[in-house]
């Protein structure tokens, strides 16, 4: 699979790859730096959205988000970058997926945020099309709680090495789950990888992109 394929590999009869993310394999807020599962609480009546927006507004639509009286979270995932300002190379974040935008809310109110939201106009549903609703249309692509949850944790850790990556130029060692279990990626399952000359945990969330952690040694990988 492609980065930003846009499709969505559950469905087609296939083992997920999020196989062994359940709700007791994510890292608890007391054990995380950053505090996700206090933040993302699980709610039965939300679902993980993903929207997309154009010309690169999403941090626009994040923060308006952000800001309403609905009850809902979203989450913008970054990475840091090294960029010249002034003459100087300074440590800057960046979208680490450009224009995608994850929402956690209801059913009503992703279809408000996309239909019926002035203010955010340019935000449209990231479709699964590996699925058909009865009138042959696309339905939302919707990311399952834990799967979330864990990309969330891998993406917000403070490092220079999270990347985007595609599939073609990854070497897995095996097919193995794996849980890191040190370090900063602590908490964190995946696949164990050569990537970019490196061994790290490729993150797949599951038709959106694969994400390559920073290095990990191997004696902080659990298999699972």
């Amino acid at each position: 699979m492609s980065a930003l394929s846009n499709v969505h590999t559950r469905g087609d009869g296939a083992t997920s790859p999020s196989a062994g993310l359940t709700p007791s394999s994510i890292p608890k807020a007391e054990d995380s730096q950053t505090g996700v599962s206090v933040r993302y609480a699980q709610d039965p009546t939300k679902q993980w959205y993903v929207l997309r927006a154009t010309y690169g507004r999403a941090e626009r639509a994040y923060r308006y988000i952000l800001e309403d009286d609905l009850d809902t979270d979203a989450y913008l995932a970054m990475h840091y970058v090294k960029k010249k300002k002034n003459g100087k190379l300074k440590r800057v974040q960046s979208p680490l997926l450009p224009n995608i935008l994850f929402v956690y809310c209801t059913a009503q109110h992703i279809r408000t945020y996309v239909k019926d939201t002035p203010a955010i106009h340019f935000v449209r549903f990231y479709y699964n099309h590996l699925v058909e609703n009865p009138d042959e249309t696309n339905p939302p692509l919707i990311i399952d709680y834990p799967q979330m949850m864990n990309f969330i944790k891998a993406t917000s850790v403070d490092s220079d090495d999270i990347m985007l990556i595609d599939e073609k130029y990854v070497n897995y060692k095996s097919g193995d789950m794996v849980k890191v279990t040190d370090g900063k990626f602590e908490g964190v399952i995946g696949r164990v990888a050569r990537a970019a000359g490196q061994q790290r945990l490729i993150v797949n969330l599951e038709g959106v992109a694969l994400i390559a952690t920073a290095y990990i040694p191997a004696a902080f990988l659990q298999k699972i």
